[in-house]
């Protein structure tokens, strides 16, 4: 008997077996390892998909918050302001810049960025926030918007643990997450709920200046082969991973779905015990 796994890729693969198969030997048979037809194709599905202007793959979630702070321009010094609760990759790639991360609470509900904790973290040296969807929940971006509009600051969403999640505005409007600040970043990591089979990340905006920036910072600083009009660095999504990953596209609702009817078996199997809090579920 196999082990329960929190994420059983090798079963989620062995349903998709045939078409993920088709799709790498497609990648073999063209010998385009680097920026092949595939990595386009995905780039503009995803686009599509999330309802983005311009998606720029790269090679991992990491990769894509530092090329995102690298592409707006953030010096050292500069603060970002952070929820205390995420992975390290949100700050590291702060650190690693010689920003000056600024760490503010979650809503213990939902554990993403509190507004109000944003509001009072603000200083002369603010620059932008980094709100983080976390456990498929959308932080709460109406009013970080809000408070970013207000002080100038740029928003950065890190997407990496909600994309396909749906967020509604107060007039009824509904964007995905990861496309409503300034710039999104993901991750495909294979147990992300879009995963490859390998490392794998992305850049989303709607900026079109942005976006060449973005493109420019990713591909070592340069926009025509071996013209480096800026710093960058070497940050490619590889054919294979983007063929992959293009057909798990076309399942992520079905993907979601399927991990918010488990998370719901358990809530309801916890519900009646009074030593245990099941997560908060938005309505």
């Amino acid at each position: 008997m196999r082990p329960i796994q929190m994420v059983d890729t090798r079963t989620q693969y062995e349903h998709i077996k045939k078409e993920v198969d088709a799709a790498i030997q497609d990648v073999l048979n063209s010998a385009a390892y680097i920026n092949g037809k595939a990595v386009q194709d995905f780039a503009a599905s995803l686009s599509q998909y999330l309802g983005v202007k311009h998606v720029i793959p790269c090679a991992n979630g990491t990769d894509a918050l530092q090329i995102a702070m690298m592409a707006l321009g953030l010096q050292p010094g500069d603060e970002v302001i952070t929820p205390s609760f995420t992975y390290i990759a949100t700050t590291e790639v702060v650190a690693l810049l010689k920003l000056t991360p600024v760490f503010v609470e979650v809503d213990p509900k939902t554990f993403c960025i509190d507004p109000e904790a944003i509001r009072k973290a603000i200083t002369s040296k603010t620059k932008a926030i980094v709100p983080v969807h976390l456990y498929g929940h959308a932080a709460p971006m109406e009013e970080i918007l809000a408070i970013a509009k207000e002080f100038n600051l740029y928003v950065i969403e890190d997407n990496a643990q909600a994309i396909g999640c749906d967020y509604t505005f107060s007039d009824g409007t509904v964007k995905k997450t990861g496309t409503m600040g300034t710039i999104g970043a993901t991750s495909f990591y294979p147990s992300k709920n879009l995963g490859a089979y390998g490392d794998g990340g992305a850049i989303f905006t709607n900026n079109d200046a942005l976006a060449k920036q973005l493109k420019m910072v990713a591909n070592h600083g340069q926009q025509k082969r071996y013209y480096h009009e800026v710093v960058g660095c070497n940050s490619r999504l590889d054919t294979i991973q983007a063929a992959i990953l293009n057909i798990k596209l076309g399942k992520l609702d079905a993907y979601n779905a399927a991990r918010q009817s488990v998370a719901d078996f358990y809530n309801k199997a916890f519900a009646g015990n009074a030593k245990i809090i099941t997560p908060f579920v938005a309505a």
